[in-house]
């Protein structure tokens, strides 16, 4: 039975629950007046559940499609302004015990190259993602026990934000790793981790036993609930997803909302970020032997209207996805983006050699940070490297209450700005900087507050004249 803050998987994320709800959105996909109904709520920005959400992503009404699309790009800018922010995964190992069968790293695959960093090879790494110009990391790493345990995780976060090279510093790590237990949740935060991420792949648990065929990662609740369990460990910053592609998208997408639903249920504090990656090539694996892919417009509705159900929730979309998608996506929700990715472990200090590959998926957005800053400064955005409320303890419940309110924005404006500058007068190539201080002085002249502007201001000239780390 659905309990939505029950501490059981199959509960919270019940089967029956998610059927009744996608046969509830089936009849009522051209209802216009539910629909304007659904409309009507969510432009109070309160947020939607997971069955009115549902009804939206069935919509066969072109015009109240168009609609849908209006209000999310709106949402989007009501809660996070013009601002995307910068990240870089860094994968430390790809050892893995679990047969996931999307997965290249799964363990049966033999002729990948197996391969794990030494504290040494972090250095170098995180060097050359600080040449770069990225404050913020996501670490990957396959599930083993005897070659990647809790131990030396928490080693490489501590190597990660030990290392100060020139101007450059990692300011925020997040950890997307196996699904653990609570002390060692705990070990994390204590570590001082940003953002603990977990994708769920599938919330279709029949779907999920098939795919996860062997390894700890099979069992459907321990992996299910492992955000509950990260919460109880003091991490109050998670991040949901699912990999679009393995299951029907509208189970997957009700599954994801009633995650969320759980968490803020339960918490008080729904997902600090949602990813929504699709399956690729990579390896050993063809995408095109799963037959639930989802094409580009559907792909831009699933991201719309997850923005207007959880309009508080950072969305994420990485390299996997190609320019073109990418920009279409940035106007109805994301507010996450990576750049100058490597899904190979290590790759970011020299290339992998041809015959020691060990890539996770095909990036299809090869472009230098650079590259992809200045497309964003084109775009009207403001890149930022910002981590200011992970380091002032904004996060969970105090993140969420500022975000739902607004007053977000009197600290997250200026602090893009700020870092936007560091990066334009370390790393940034003449042109990037040239677009990038004609942003900054349009931009500046919108943050609300005349305190505020003339501190960020004051700040801008120091960081000119060598000063770096000022956040509000």
């Amino acid at each position: 039975m659905y309990n939505i803050k029950s501490q059981n998987a199959t509960e919270f994320i019940d089967h029956s629950e998610i059927l009744e709800t996608l046969k509830y959105a089936d009849e009522n996909a051209s209802n216009a007046e539910l629909i304007d109904a659904i409309l009507e709520k969510a432009e109070l920005r309160k947020g939607l559940s997971h069955r009115e959400a549902s009804v939206l992503l069935a919509c066969t009404l072109p015009d109240r499609v168009e609609r849908m699309y209006r209000l999310a790009e709106q949402i989007k800018k009501d809660f996070y302004g013009s601002r995307i922010v910068m990240f870089a995964p860094l994968y430390l190992s790809n050892y893995c015990v679990n047969g996931c069968v999307y997965c290249p790293y799964h363990h049966q695959n033999k002729h990948i190259a197996r391969k794990k960093l030494s504290q040494e090879d972090i250095v170098r790494e995180v060097t050359a993602l600080q040449d770069m110009g990225h404050k913020r990391l996501a670490l990957e790493a396959g599930e083993d026990p005897v070659n990647n345990p809790i131990e030396y995780i928490l080693d490489c976060v501590k190597t990660i934000y030990s290392i100060k090279h020139k101007n450059g510093a990692i300011r925020r790590v997040n950890v997307n790793i196996a699904a653990t237990t609570v002390e060692n949740y705990k070990k994390l935060h204590d570590a001082g981790i940003g953002t603990y991420i977990l994708f769920q792949e599938t919330y279709h648990k029949e779907s999920y036993e098939k795919l996860h065929p062997t390894g700890p990662k099979h069992n459907y609740r321990y992996h299910t609930e492992a955000m509950d369990r990260a919460m109880q460990g003091g991490i109050d910053d998670v991040g949901l997803g699912v990999l679009f592609g393995l299951e029907l998208y509208r189970y997957e997408f009700a599954g994801l909302l009633m995650h969320a639903e759980h968490l803020e249920a339960t918490y008080g504090v729904g997902p600090h970020t949602i990813s929504v990656p699709r399956i690729k090539k990579a390896d050993d694996i063809d995408p095109a032997v799963f037959d639930n892919g989802i094409d580009d417009d559907t792909f831009a509705k699933i991201v719309a209207c997850i923005r207007i159900a959880v309009p508080y929730t950072g969305m994420i979309i990485s390299t996997r996805e190609s320019k073109k998608v990418r920009e279409r996506l940035l106007h109805l929700g994301i507010s996450q983006i990576s750049g100058a990715s490597k899904t190979s472990v290590g790759g970011y200090a020299e290339p992998e050699p041809d015959d020691e590959k060990s890539e996770q998926f095909d990036v299809s957005d090869n472009r230098t940070l650079d590259e992809v800053v200045r497309w964003l400064m084109e775009l009207g955005y403001i890149p930022s490297f910002c981590t200011a409320c992970y380091r002032e303890g904004r996060t969970g419940d105090r993140f969420m209450s500022l975000c739902k309110s607004g007053q977000i924005q009197n600290c997250c404006q200026p602090n893009a700005l700020m870092t936007l500058k560091e990066y334009l007068m370390d790393y940034a190539s003449p042109e990037t900087r040239r677009i990038g201080e004609k942003l900054i002085e349009k931009e500046m002249a919108l943050v609300a507050s005349d305190k505020v502007r003339a501190i960020a201001a004051e700040r801008l000239v120091k960081i000119e004249n060598g000063d770096r780390d000022f956040r509000f």
